[in-house]
């Protein structure tokens, strides 16, 4: 007997949205098909409260289980057998998956959805308990044992399994819409840009580099970047912008602490162009209040006076170790430390404001010509699919 024919996806967040979840369930059956496509996935569907993906001949199930670790919306899966709802056939599959582990204990654990089933739960797990005990010799524990073998009854069919594995959870790309999320070859922006695509969101990229007056290093790194976070998302564009002759103008007509945050205005409201092309409804930033000197309250709220659409910062209340660990875990860091140059480390003034006054700004940005300027980045700019 195989070990084991389907993956049983289980969600969490999703069952609470109550009117709506067929929506989210069907996003997520989606997300899933495509995360999966090239790996011998057999049909994916949605059953009770949760979906299962078959495996086809030849599956790729190693390649399978680590596509599923990465779709938002996943709560955990578990590699299983299907039976029928047929006891005996259910006792068969639980005493081979129990007799897989060297293990002195276990239990049975069982939930049925399907309560036309003929038994009870409690009925299960004491009768296929004792077939398990008198085919292994394992002894019986109900409470930390060491194998906990797993029966699912749900619709038609029955799913056996005794490992578990982790998703990422939150909601399915994409059910939340689009937004555009600000991207440097640092820490922090991957991370912001992770956050938020767990809440739903699909993402499109923008990156602001300095070439030719720097390398194009912070480029190549971003685009690694996005390619790790297109496994948790799917397929992914990423824009990208010169950002050195606009900064050259800013910094021959402008007092020098105020040019980072002429910098990052200019970064808004270029990212406002993009995100109306491609249909998204929000920027989103790596910023995290207080982390550098462009990041003061008051310096926030002199940059975001810059874009009229919202500017989420989801990074705003962590600080480093925080970011850095969710780094780590997303598979980001090792790239974002990598050394480069990038557009923030150029024509950066010796003494930055820390405290902006929006109004003294914006009459600073008069002569700057804006509207020249933003059509200078746009002229320029390069897109990808990743």
């Amino acid at each position: 007997m195989a070990s084991h024919d389907v993956f049983v996806v289980h969600y969490h967040e999703i069952a609470l949205k109550g009117g709506n979840r067929p929506i989210f369930e069907k996003r997520l059956a989606e997300n899933i098909r495509r995360s999966l496509q090239g790996l011998g996935a057999g049909r994916v569907r949605r059953a009770y409260g949760r979906i299962v993906v078959e495996l086809g001949e030849g599956a790729d199930a190693e390649g399978i289980e680590e596509a599923l670790r990465k779709i938002f919306g996943i709560q955990y899966f578990a590699p299983a057998k299907k039976c029928l709802q047929d006891l005996e056939e259910i006792k068969q599959a639980a005493l081979a998956e129990a007799s897989r582990h060297d293990s002195a204990s276990f239990r049975i654990q069982t939930k049925r959805s399907n309560k036309a089933f003929g038994h009870t739960s409690l009925e299960v797990n004491r009768m296929v308990g004792a077939a398990v005990q008198k085919g292994t010799g394992k002894k019986v524990v109900l409470k930390d044992p060491e194998l906990t073998v797993f029966i699912e009854v749900v619709d038609r069919d029955a799913y056996v399994y005794s490992k578990r594995v982790q998703g990422p959870g939150g909601l399915p790309t994409g059910v939340s819409g689009r937004a555009l999320a600000l991207i440097s070859g640092g820490i922090d922006s991957p991370v912001a840009a992770y956050m938020m695509m767990k809440r739903g969101l699909k993402l499109t990229f923008l990156h602001f580099h300095s070439f030719p007056i720097t390398s194009r290093a912070s480029v190549e790194k971003v685009r690694e970047i996005v390619k790790v976070l297109s496994e948790y998302q799917g397929p992914s564009e990423l824009y990208t912008i010169p950002l050195g002759d606009i900064q050259k103008r800013i910094w021959t007509r402008t007092p020098g602490g105020l040019r980072m945050v002429l910098y990052r205005r200019m970064m808004l409201r270029l990212g406002e162009r993009v995100a109306e092309q491609v249909g998204a409804k929000a920027l989103i930033t790596g910023e995290s209040l207080g982390q550098v000197a462009s990041q003061t309250l008051e310096n926030l709220v002199a940059i975001e006076k810059a874009a009229a659409m919202p500017v989420f910062r989801p990074l705003i209340g962590q600080d480093k170790e925080e970011i850095i660990q969710k780094a780590r875990d997303i598979g980001t860091y090792d790239i974002s430390v990598l050394p480069h140059e990038d557009c923030c480390t150029l024509f950066v003034p010796k003494h930055p404001e820390t405290r902006a006054d929006p109004v003294y700004v914006e009459k600073v940005e008069e002569a700057l010509e804006v509207g020249d300027l933003i059509e200078m980045g746009l002229d320029a700019m390069e897109k990808e699919r990743l």
